[in-house]
């Protein structure tokens, strides 16, 4: 580069670092994190460069990204040694982010060479302090973290010791102090040790625990913890006989990726893009590893599954690019692997898997198509299935066909378009039906249950009664019971298409009922095995869209029972039977809305008009959901929610909103651990579930007590979902439950209010304050009325808008309760705040309105007015000598006379703030003063505001 080139180069980028001062200025940060940037890539070799990555690093921390401040402050003291800002600048950012040892070495330092500057001082002391705390936190927590240590790796103590020390260091590492002592203590290479020798299993767990633990929130220890053990380590583990090691194991693993993403525990967080590239490695090196053991044939069914399920769980995160990485890596066929393998076929080479595995993979398969944004990725998903049956079916034995034949069920079961795209091919849908006719069982089943996938959409159904039907009818003359029961569920499939639509009977009549006591048999009988039951749960899911199967369903109790043991078993395999029955059983399936106009229009064009049977009425719909909330419906979907389905997912949620739509079985869910489930259900899914279950813990909010039905933390972590029902794409009704049920939360304590203001809720909640809709305006009212109660509200409505304006209108609306609330509202205002006083007397209207609050017909109304006006008084001699230049002491002195024991409360008031304008000297008594009425006084009022 000449000479030019380089004084060109440092002019540019000095002029982009005083665009980016003008950009911090004006607060624009992001902005000046550009224009630093600029000059930081022009001016690599410029004497102000120091200063580039310093200004830089003040537009992170305004932004909050702390991790990059205090790199670039690094670097600018690398480049320009003891920088004041500098040093600054870095002990804000490692205070920022919980190191307040480093953060006191830089104010130390900064003290040092400028002792002088005013801004470090609060800042060392504020620091020296929580040093000292940790010092001696440190000193206690190190001494335990030995002791423990000793105790739990000395196999010659007392195994309940042991036992003992390794609780302790569980609980221990989860403290960042107890955490970074036992990683500097080689915890880690003891744990290792440990591990291979160990045979207690209690402390085999905690070891794995603590592992989990250290990981947390820091990715130097999770990446020694990954040098140290390796991957290979954490496989070991989750292959394991017990559940509850497998699911330990399975949580490690996930601690591991939140701490290398940057990822939260929490329902709506999010990976952070930057430490996901800069961790690169290691999380592909993680993904990789998992993909491989999909069909490791040396591990048992409940980690594969436990590996797939990781997989589900993050790979929609865009930070990670999990879902294409998947694709390059060929992790579409290992999932179909795992779809296509039967426990029918035993070689010493065949995989380990559960009733659940295939199930698990279809879900992984479909979660992983949904994140296949574009045509071009879609087209990559697709051409790898069709490329993976296309290699099956070149193999001319019939177990190749039998495989690929379960595979595409498991895609009929999970991404639909792709499995339709496979059935659509020439000779798929033909070489199906021919193994339905031969004489093996296998093939018989297998067939059978793709068949009953590939009829999912109406005209594939509508398409294989023509050709399937006397198939799956001569099946079900089967001598096998597993065979009979899956033609049934094929013909129950295509024999329900007609959906709740009453018009329409693919079958004859009664047809249904012969079809759905066959699957009862099945169902009830003793001595019949899960799979069988499964698939009659199956084929009740199809038949229950008519409503007399469902009649006949939920009279027969030893049938219910029997749906609600396969519930409660958590079998993933019998989740879509069992609560697609529920979701018919309660109507809580979507409805299409029909406009009377397009009805008449339908009519005239003579199309079919859907029609309801007269058993779905409401009468009968509740009845069907009391039974099924007294039979343990609650409990019962509990167990199955662990899904990793979205779509399973709001089906639940659909059920559990249809029973706490009835008021008196509310209390039933909440018995039976019903909140927990729909917290999770509000915050992850699709969008349908989150608002079903959110609209669910806003009716439970609104019927029983918070404190009673969202105890603990649970009255915090309410809060979202119930602000997500304040949408303007929600209905009406969900509008007015959520404000409901945040109105009786935030009646409980300061700690909820503080969190509903933190989640913007103030705004949302105002928003339908300005509703033209009477419910709606009341339940804001009455929750802003709570909220007031915050310190940090009653600054809302201090600072420079119209809060207080907008309130004292809605103090003069029509419904009494509205005008309570708002009244109320305003009382506790001016009760703490001189300003919100003087803002009533910003109002232009603000005479007519205290004479409505004087002269209010409502007690309540008139008593809250009368606050609001005494507090207007005590505010100082000013506001009073406003108010008294009016006829309010008039309107004041008639009311504190009024003969009427309703409006006692307001009498007393009135007294008292006469009272206190004589005691400042306002106004003097007077014996003979002439009382007015006020109430004719009020209706003149009426008619001076009804001629304008």
């Amino acid at each position: 580069m000449t000479t030019d080139d380089d004084t060109a180069a440092a002019a540019a980028a000095i002029s982009h670092k005083d665009k980016g001062n003008e950009a911090f200025k004006a607060s624009q940060w992001s902005e000046a994190v550009q224009q630093y940037s600029s000059a930081i890539k022009l001016g690599a070799k410029h004497k102000e460069l120091p200063v580039f990555y310093k200004n830089r690093a003040a537009a992170y921390l305004k932004l909050e990204q702390y991790q990059n401040a205090l790199d670039d402050c690094t670097e600018s003291l690398r480049l320009a040694p003891n920088d004041p800002k500098a040093l600054f600048r870095r002990a804000q950012a490692y205070e920022a982010l919980s190191k307040p040892e480093e953060a006191y070495r830089d104010a130390t330092a900064l003290f040092k060479a400028d002792p002088g500057n005013k801004s470090v001082q609060p800042m060392l002391k504020r620091l020296h302090l929580i040093v000292q705390e940790n010092a001696a936190l440190n000193a206690k927590t190190s001494t335990k973290v030995t002791q423990m240590m000793e105790l739990t790796f000395d196999f010659a103590a007392p195994i309940e010791k042991r036992r003992s020390a390794a609780n302790n260091l569980v609980v221990l590492a989860k403290e960042p102090t107890g955490a970074e002592l036992m990683y500097k203590e080689q915890c880690i290479a003891k744990i290792a040790t440990l591990a291979k020798v160990e045979k207690d299993h209690d402390i085999y767990l905690n070891m794995v625990r603590v592992v989990a633990s250290l990981c947390e929130n820091s990715v130097e220890r999770t990446k020694g913890v990954l040098t140290e053990l390796g991957i290979p380590w954490f496989m070991r583990v989750l292959d394991q006989k017990h559940e509850d090691c497998v699911s330990t194991a399975q949580f490690c693993l996930q601690s591991i990726i939140n701490a290398l993403s940057g990822l939260k525990n929490k329902a709506d967080a999010k990976p952070d893009k930057e430490l996901c590239s800069r961790n690169n490695r290691e999380i592909d090196s993680l993904l990789t590893c998992l993909v491989y053991s999909i069909t490791d044939r040396t591990i048992s069914g409940k980690a594969r599954d436990a590996v797939i399920e990781l997989l589900t769980r993050n790979v929609h995160y865009t930070a990670l690019e999990w879902a294409e990485r998947l694709v390059e890596i060929r992790g579409l066929c290992r999932l179909l692997d795992v779809c296509s393998e039967l426990p029918d076929y035993k070689y010493e080479s065949a995989m380990d898997i559960t009733a659940s595995s295939s199930t698990i993979a279809s879900v992984c398969l479909a979660r992983i198509y949904e994140n296949m944004y574009y045509d071009a990725a879609k087209v990559r998903f697709t051409d790898q299935i069709d490329e993976y049956v296309k290699d099956k079916l070149l193999s001319p034995d019939m177990e190749s066909k039998v495989r690929v034949t379960v595979a595409i069920t498991a895609l009929l079961n999970g991404p639909l378009d792709v499995g339709n795209q496979i059935v659509a091919r020439d000779g798929i849908l033909q070489m199906i039906l021919a193994m339905a006719t031969t004489d093996d069982l296998l093939q018989q089943r297998v067939a059978c249950e793709c068949l009953i996938a590939a009829s999912s959409k109406k005209d594939k159904a509508k398409a294989l009664c023509e050709q399937g039907v006397e198939i799956l009818k001569g099946l079900y003359h089967s001598k096998n019971d597993a065979i009979r029961v899956r033609a049934l569920v094929g013909l129950c499939k295509l024999g329900s298409y007609g959906g709740q639509d009453a018009a329409i009977r693919p079958f004859g009549d009664g047809a249904a009922l012969k079809l759905a006591e066959a699957c009862r048999r099945f169902l009830i009988k003793p001595g019949k095995d899960k799979d069988i039951r499964r698939w009659a749960a199956d084929g009740l899911a199809y038949l229950t869209l008519d409503a007399e199967c469902k009649e006949k369903l939920i009279d027969d109790k030893d049938s219910i029972h029997a749906l609600m043991d396969l519930a409660r078993a958590g079998d993933q395999s019998c989740l879509y039977g069992v609560v697609t029955t529920f979701v018919n059983l309660c109507n809580a399936y979507e409805k299409q809305e029909l406009v009377p106009e397009m009805v008449e229009l339908a009519k005239f064009a003579k199309h079919h008009i859907p029609e309801e049977h007269e058993l779905d009425d409401v009468d009968f719909v509740n009845k069907r959901i009391t039974v099924l909330a007294n039979e343990g419906i609650t409990a019962a979907l509990c167990a199955l929610a662990k899904t990793e389905s979205h779509n399973s997912q709001e089906l639940i949620a659909r059920v559990l909103n249809a029973v706490c739509g009835l008021q008196e079985l509310r209390g039933k869910v909440v018995q039976d651990g019903g909140v927990k489930t729909l917290l999770r259900l509000a915050l992850e899914g699709t969008e349908k579930g989150k608002r079903h279950a959110s609209q669910a813990l806003a009716r439970i909010g609104i019927t029983i007590n918070p404190e009673v039905a969202f105890s603990g933390q649970r009255s915090l972590d309410v809060i979202r979902p119930l602000l997500n029902l304040l949408l303007q794409d929600c209905t009406a009704l969900e509008n007015f439950e959520a404000l409901m049920a945040l109105t009786n939360l935030a009646s409980m304590n300061e700690n909820v209010r503080q969190r509903i203001i933190k989640e913007q809720g103030v705004s949302k909640i105002e928003f339908y304050l300005m509703e033209d809709h009477l419910y709606l305006t009341r339940a804001a009212a009455q929750c802003i009325c709570n909220l007031v109660m915050s310190d940090d509200v009653v600054k809302m409505f201090e600072g420079d808008n119209d809060r207080v304006k907008f309130l004292a209108l809605l103090c003069e609306d029509e419904d009494e309760e509205t005008a309570m609330a708002c009244a109320g509202a305003l009382a506790m205002l001016t009760s703490v705040s001189t300003k919100c006083c003087a803002k009533i007397l910003d109002i232009a209207s603000w005479l007519n309105i205290l004479h409505t609050l004087i002269a209010n017909p409502s007690p309540a109304v008139q008593h809250r007015g009368t606050v609001v006006i005494l507090n207007m008084i005590n505010a100082g001699p000013e506001i009073t000598k406003k108010l008294f230049a009016t006829d309010i002491m008039e309107l004041l002195s008639g009311l504190s006379q009024l003969a009427d024991n309703t409006r006692t409360k307001a009498r007393e008031v009135a007294t008292q703030c006469l009272a206190a304008a004589e005691r400042d000297r306002i106004i003097e008594r007077s014996d003979n003063a002439e009382i007015p009425d006020v109430f004719a006084e009020s209706a003149k009022i009426t008619e001076i505001v009804d001629d304008d």
